[in-house]
């Protein structure tokens, strides 16, 4: 891609952007949300045409002005979102809208002989007759991979495959992955997890505020340089904690348990600390919180808020306690995308600012505003639609959201998922900020370093039961996983 400009009303979203993918390599694209990554991505999948430059395969200009332009070409991308078919098949999915036919039915049992063909090349563990519904995050993305070479596609594009998939799944799809590239593919790779680019790149592109950075070689740079290319600037502390000596227990959690999960979980925690869950996926983290903040039901169990036993049947009544909950997947679960910033920084506390009928609109801007500037969000104004802005602002607007209702708890699940280097710096100041205050933190985090680098304490969950807490002292990688393996 060479001198790529693309425009949009008031945003030069990119400027002269130029990237290279050789055959039989993975190159990783690198940038900080809203960077113009999924914009570059979208000009080479024909969804964005651009408004100069050129786009050469093989030594030969091509115009790709669509989807089916970009697939005759051999371009596919896997995009974060995946878009199967759920109460498909595997080998329906993979041959959908373009299915073999006989005597004018689909020809199901060539279908399904083409997709077997495909999975043995790959050495995918896969059968093309299980529903979609039926598989798991990473298994899906083996369906979209597959699907993507059905289309005889030489380029790949993988945005964000390991955000949901377990340590086990993710060294699956780097097999794959190897797989393809020895059969010549290029493939651009898509992540926020720098630990990741060693394993599985060999070169890495930088863009910045739509504008190319740099090209490195992986073997020959490291993490520091990268990020302040992606940056802009070094982060000299980027996990930014003052361990400082926890106050009285908050919150006490007794033999917690959901009915399909948890198992009798207990845990405490103390005011002004960070806890870190760890564990792998499945381990029963994300439920055991859900109990506590009344989502689910439990089947057993006492929670207790300064030593007083807490009847929580509902968030309402988790509110009440001063508990908060930051759920793992924001656009599912946290996020009104389609309303304004203003919307979702005080959607849950309405009660501050209408009375009756009469709604102080004075007021609800003023709150508002007290967390766009807390949290350092960037955003063109109050009015703005949330779901345009980048994935760490969005971030940040739902933690300012859960912080105005004024926690004595703060649970985050997942809080840097899918957030750039710079946003997770950011968050991770606010965290310390907030523990400095009095305010109790609870993470939720499958990122290793960073449940290490930001946690007073660290339980660690398998299988719905508790297997053990580490302080911050004792807590190193292998210790963790021994625990989380078990």
């Amino acid at each position: 891609m060479k001198h790529i400009h693309k425009k949009f009303p008031g945003v030069y979203a990119l400027k002269d952007i130029n990237f290279e993918l050789r055959e039989g390599e993975v190159h990783a694209l690198l940038g900080e949300n809203g960077a113009g990554k999924s914009t570059l991505i979208k000009v080479l999948g024909g969804i964005y045409s651009a408004d100069q430059g050129e786009i050469v395969i093989n030594g030969k200009t091509v115009t790709i002005d669509s989807v089916k332009a970009a697939q005759e070409n051999g371009i596919a991308i896997i995009h974060q979102e995946l878009v199967l078919v759920p109460y498909m098949t595997v080998a329906e999915n993979i041959f959908l809208g373009r299915e073999p036919m006989k005597g004018g039915f689909v020809d199901k049992k060539k279908m399904n002989e083409e997709a077997q063909r495909l999975i043995d090349a790959y050495h995918m563990e896969l059968s093309p007759t299980t529903l979609i519904a039926h598989l798991t995050i990473a298994q899906q993305q083996m369906v979209e991979i597959v699907k993507a070479i059905s289309y005889n596609s030489k380029i790949l594009v993988m945005d964000e495959p390991t955000s949901s998939i377990s340590e086990k799944e993710v060294a699956f799809l780097f097999d794959t992955m190897r797989n393809l590239v020895k059969k010549g593919a290029g493939i651009i790779y898509i992540s926020h997890k720098m630990s990741e680019l060693e394993d599985i790149c060999d070169r890495v592109t930088v863009i910045r505020d739509g504008e190319y950075v740099g090209t490195e070689v992986v073997k020959d740079t490291c993490k520091d340089n990268l990020i302040a290319m992606m940056v802009g600037r070094e982060l000299k502390n980027y996990y930014t904690r003052d361990f400082l000596e926890p106050g009285e227990t908050v919150l006490k959690c007794e033999n917690i348990s959901d009915g399909e999960i948890a198992e009798n979980v207990n845990f405490e925690v103390k005011k002004g600390e960070i806890v870190g869950f760890a564990g792998l996926v499945g381990a029963g983290r994300s439920e055991v919180m859900k109990s506590i903040f009344g989502l689910v039901p439990k089947s057993s169990g006492a929670v207790y808020i300064e030593g007083k036993k807490a009847d929580i049947k509902s968030p309402v009544d988790a509110l009440k306690y001063g508990i908060a909950l930051v759920p793992e997947d924001r656009k599912a679960e946290g996020l009104y995308l389609v309303q304004s910033v203003r919307f979702n920084s005080t959607i849950e506390v309405l009660s501050n600012f209408i009375k009756g009928i009469h709604v102080d609109s004075a007021k609800e801007r003023k709150i508002t505003q007290e967390f766009i500037d807390k949290m350092a969000t960037k955003t063109p104004s109050q009015e703005q639609m949330i779901g345009k802005l980048s994935g760490g602002n969005q971030q940040k607007v739902l933690i300012g959201r859960w912080l105005a209702t004024n926690p004595k708890v703060l649970i985050l699940d997942e809080p840097t998922r899918g957030v750039d280097v710079g946003a997770k710096s950011e968050i991770y100041v606010i965290m310390n900020e907030l523990v400095k205050h009095g305010v109790s933190i609870i993470m939720i985090s499958s990122e290793l370093p960073e449940i290490i680098g930001m946690s007073d304490r660290i339980y660690i969950m398998a299988h719905g039961k508790m297997k053990g807490c580490l302080s911050h002292e004792e807590a190193t990688q292998e210790n963790i996983m021994r625990l989380a393996a078990e």
